[in-house]
């Protein structure tokens, strides 16, 4: 006999399959408003990608992950390859060398790279916690690799989503703050360089600091810092003109003032706010949005679908989904904090992590406050990799829930 709570837990999973579902229904409206006067008309594949990867997130909901700890080496390693892969036989398309080809369909290796790195970084990280800062040498070689060769490709977004990954996962599993901090610390050196160069008077000294208090050989450490920090600061500028494509400075740059360009780099930016500013509170209706039907914002099916579900439900429609996305994070970091293994719950913060990063990178995009950098709205924007990557995600958290009922039932 099922108690209450039990019950309320049961009842909680539909948080878990409701928010992402609703998504994927609103969004196959949306792609077709999208695609009302286009050539072709692939909306439909958006639901069908979606029932494909439902039914694996089924599958997977009844394995319990300790049994994939056997194949997490090998599924890591054939994401690297098929990585290399793309350098070599990959398809190129706006700009990017991101797909193979199979069998007519493209497959996009970065999106599976993320979950093999989750699962591998998860086991590593629940076997040899960072302790001291030498054991960061195994997260570091996990992320390192499938981050470059995707940094290369290029795909600024997707690597982004990598080192976010490693720093959330390295703080849950009990890594101290102030090392997550002197992690991040170098990116915010290279924003400042460029943006602020005399904040870094204070910058710099502030994180010798923090060295100091926090990691053995405290002067060492702190000179250590100080030493990567100004090189940091004296190689961005070659970075920027050599380490990035001219479009991802642009992008980088003209989201402060995409009306410096405004038929150039700036133009998905004003168009996506412009659209989704005229959907007002309660929007013109599905399929009845006129930006979205003259086809204003290039690829909007995809990474811009925000904006097409501002123009047609408005800031209604719009809250909703963000509201959806809180609570999906919200279970997901319930589940966490209850999982029976430290594997499981890393798992699940990981991807929580991949989920809601995506979210608050790609509705910034659209809003104007963040520069466009590529990275879909998960579930929302199409893209077969994407959905299928994303329901293997919801199936392994499904997972650890099942398994910890499991446990919770055999408790009582």
């Amino acid at each position: 006999m099922f108690t209450s709570s039990h019950r309320r837990r049961q009842r909680r999973e539909w948080v878990l399959w409701g928010v992402p579902l609703a998504m994927v229904g609103i969004a196959g409206v949306l792609i077709a408003s999208t695609q009302r006067q286009a050539d072709y008309a692939g909306w439909y594949h958006h639901w069908i990608t979606a029932a494909f990867g439902a039914l694996v997130a089924l599958g997977l909901e009844r394995l319990p992950l300790q049994r994939l700890r056997p194949l997490l080496i090998p599924v890591y390693g054939l994401t690297v390859i098929s990585l290399v892969a793309v350098r070599i036989i990959g398809t190129t398309a706006l700009g990017a060398q991101r797909w193979i080809s199979i069998g007519g369909v493209h497959v996009q290796p970065s999106e599976f790279a993320k979950v093999a790195a989750i699962l591998l970084l998860a086991a590593v990280l629940s076997r040899h916690p960072v302790e001291r800062p030498v054991d960061l040498m195994r997260p570091l070689g996990v992320i390192s690799i499938p981050w470059l060769l995707v940094f290369i490709q290029p795909d600024l977004g997707t690597s982004l989503v990598f080192g976010a990954l490693m720093l959330t996962m390295l703080y849950w599993s009990g890594m101290p703050i102030e090392w997550v901090i002197l992690l991040l610390s170098p990116l915010v050196t290279a924003l400042l360089s460029g943006i602020l160069p005399w904040a870094m008077g204070l910058w710099i000294p502030a994180m010798a600091v923090i060295a100091f208090r926090s990691l053995p050989w405290k002067r060492l450490a702190a000179t250590i810092t100080v030493v990567i920090h100004g090189a940091m600061a004296a190689i961005t500028p070659w970075l920027w003109l050599n380490g990035l494509k001219d479009y991802q400075r642009d992008r980088l740059v003209l989201f402060l003032d995409p009306s410096q360009d405004p038929l150039g780099g700036g133009y998905h930016l004003l168009q996506s706010t412009v659209g989704i500013g005229s959907g007002g509170l309660l929007g013109m209706g599905l399929l009845q949005g006129q930006l979205t039907k003259l086809r204003f914002i290039p690829e909007q099916h995809t990474d811009f679908i925000f904006s097409a579900l501002g123009e047609e439900t408005g800031f209604i429609g719009c809250g909703l989904v963000v509201v959806g996305f809180a609570l999906l994070m919200a279970r997901l970091l319930q589940i966490a904090r209850n999982a029976r293994t430290d594997f499981e719950s890393l798992v699940v913060i990981g991807i929580g992590t991949m989920l809601m990063f995506q979210v608050v990178v790609n509705i910034f995009m659209t809003i104007g406050l963040g520069p466009v950098t590529g990275i879909p709205l998960p579930f929302l924007s199409y893209g077969r990799s994407a959905m299928v990557v994303n329901f293997i995600a919801l199936g392994l958290c499904l997972s650890v829930v099942r398994q910890s009922r499991r446990s919770f039932t055999q408790l009582r």
